[in-house]
């Protein structure tokens, strides 16, 4: 898996073009970040940032490291990430890949199960990919917690736990 950072030099090294489309992608997908506040973090004046996205200059050496090093500030390592364990229409729900949290970027992966045997297996494919650890349902985050030497968190839906007992309730009035 190659870096935000190593995307950046490589483009850097192609084509002026290339590195405006890397960098314009890198800001807006992979940090979620608008120009104004990479501007900002990496001390780069807005206008100078506005002009190398627009392609209306090419970055000088030292505009080019205060891009890469604050890059790098939100990385982390490629095998770094968070697997999520669940059916796939709860994995649907999920729309970020990558969030921040306490400064760092953390990719989060998602591992489709749909019974309690395939959660066990994917578990242990999750710690094999390199997860740092695992989120997953209370039916098997017990067993799996016995398995795998990563830390594994439980899935509490409070919200959702209360939504699907309205519906049953609302069941219940429209057939009795």
């Amino acid at each position: 898996m190659t870096t935000m950072s190593d995307r950046l030099m490589r483009a850097a090294f192609d084509s002026d073009e290339k590195f405006q489309m890397v960098l314009h992608r890198v800001i807006k997908e992979d940090l979620n970040m608008n120009a104004v506040d990479f501007s900002k973090e990496a001390g780069i004046p807005h206008s100078t940032l506005y002009k190398i996205l627009s392609g209306n200059r090419a970055p000088n050496i030292k505009t080019l490291r205060q891009i890469v090093d604050t890059v790098r500030k939100y990385e982390t390592p490629a095998q770094e990430f968070i697997a999520v364990i669940a059916a796939r229409m709860v994995l649907d729900t999920i729309t970020e890949t990558k969030r921040k949290i306490g400064g760092r970027l953390i990719t989060i992966k998602e591992y489709s199960a749909n019974s309690i045997e395939e959660a066990i297996i994917v578990s242990v494919k999750a710690e094999r990919d390199g997860a740092k650890a695992l989120v997953c349902a209370p039916i098997v985050s017990h067993t799996v917690e016995k398995i795998v030497s990563i830390p594994v968190t439980t899935i509490m839906p409070k919200e959702s736990i209360t939504e699907a007992i309205e519906i049953a309730m609302k069941k219940i009035g429209r057939y009795n």
